[in-house]
């Protein structure tokens, strides 16, 4: 299962050369760039860690690319994303976000039918990256 979220989500994965010219796109825009990773990407697992502190005053695509480097070394099996933040006011907030680099296997999510009263039916999402069984052995 591959996960989608983010900017680009349903492309191919980006290159390094794309990756640097997003951050270019965003240095132009004078947006504070940060990188974070997880390894339980959840849609409502919004708070990612972050590697490093957020990159206010750069101003060269190289730098933050040595930056994701270093994280993709130290967390090579996790899901590591770029955010942009745009400070200005009236803003304020995440205006860019996209993946740049996943584990070698995606463990996706499982769908959890739940019957309540009145016939009501819920559905929640549990992630398999949570559960310590590995993928042959989830539905035992």
């Amino acid at each position: 299962m591959r996960i989608t979220q983010g900017t680009f989500s349903y492309l191919p994965d980006l290159s390094d050369e794309q990756i640097a010219r997003q951050l270019d796109y965003c240095l132009r825009n004078g947006w504070a760039v940060g990188i974070e990773y997880t390894d339980d990407p959840h849609p409502r697992n919004v708070y990612w860690d972050m590697f490093g502190n957020p990159m206010f005053d750069l101003r060269d695509a190289a730098a933050i690319m040595l930056e994701l480097d270093s994280c993709r070394r130290t967390f090579p099996s996790h899901y590591i994303r770029v955010t942009a933040f745009d400070s200005t006011h009236t803003v304020e907030s995440v205006v860019l976000s996209f993946i740049v680099n996943r584990p070698a296997h995606e463990p996706g999510f499982r769908l959890v039918r739940q019957e309540a009263e009145g016939r009501a039916i819920r559905y929640t999402l549990e992630s398999y990256a949570a559960q310590a069984r590995p993928e042959g052995a989830r539905y035992l």
